[in-house]
C-alpha cells in the first residue's frame, strides 16, 4: 500500500521533527541530571578531555 503524501510542506515537517528532537533531548538531560543528583559523583571522568586536561582529583589519579 502506498502512503498518501503529507499535506504539510517540507519545512513544516522538518520543524516538527526538530521540536520533537529538542523535547526528547531535554527530557534525557533532565533524567541524567536527576540520576547524578541521586547517585552522587562516581569519581570517574565523563570523557577523555577531563583526563587530558588534568581536572581529576588526586584521589582519582592515585587509584
Amino acid at each position: 500500500m502506498v502512503k498518501p503524501p503529507d499535506p504539510r510542506s517540507r519545512e513544516e515537517r522538518l520543524a516538527a521533527k526538530l521540536r520533537e528532537n529538542l523535547h526528547r533531548r531535554k527530557a534525557q538531560a533532565r533524567a541524567m541530571g536527576a540520576l547524578q543528583d541521586i547517585g552522587g559523583q562516581s569519581g570517574e571522568p565523563e570523557n577523555d578531555s577531563e583526563i587530558e586536561s588534568g581536572t581529576l582529583s588526586n584521589e582519582a589519579r592515585e587509584s
